[in-house]
């Protein structure tokens, strides 16, 4: 899975709503672009593209800006992917071919979409998993959650290495 730079960024605008959802207030586009470093152009842009899936809403007024929808443990990591650029589908797996036919030789019997289709769903269960509250705790406290929820196992430094 390859993870874009608008689901990285638009994942650290929600948690800095989520950080905030505590505090019963909304936050400004200009908080979030500075505590992440980015533009306030581009953090409004994931903000909003946020609010149209349905994860966030944003508040008029002096004390405006935006905040969850939900409460932060309601909210996954799975979510904020699919709104942010989402997964591949099925089909989408098999149309990346690059070859010089003009469609992939093994279309009807592909030993390699299984093994495709199969990670693609073990990514998506996994991260449908992972509420923000989660990414909210220490680092090292996060990482072992995270490495107790998958079913093969995993050390802290091939933890490291995979991720």
């Amino acid at each position: 899975m390859k993870v874009t730079a608008q689901e990285e960024y638009g994942l650290r605008c929600l948690l800095q709503l989520a950080r905030h959802a505590e505090k019963g207030r909304p936050i400004t586009v200009r908080e979030v672009a500075t505590s992440e470093g980015l533009s306030v152009a581009y953090a409004e842009k994931l903000l909003h593209q946020l609010s149209k899936a349905g994860l966030v809403e944003s508040v008029r007024g002096v004390r405006g800006g935006f905040r969850l929808k939900g409460r932060p443990d309601e909210v996954s990591v799975g979510d904020a992917v699919r709104a942010l650029g989402g997964f591949l589908t099925h089909s989408a797996i098999c149309q990346r071919y690059t070859g010089d036919e003009s469609q992939c030789v093994h279309n009807k019997n592909c030993g390699l979409r299984p093994v495709w289709t199969t990670v693609n769903y073990h990514i998506q269960k996994l991260l449908d998993n992972i509420p923000l509250t989660l990414l909210l705790q220490d680092e090292r406290q996060a990482r072992q959650a995270i490495v107790e929820m998958v079913s093969f196992p995993f050390t802290p430094e091939t933890a490291g290495s995979v991720v």
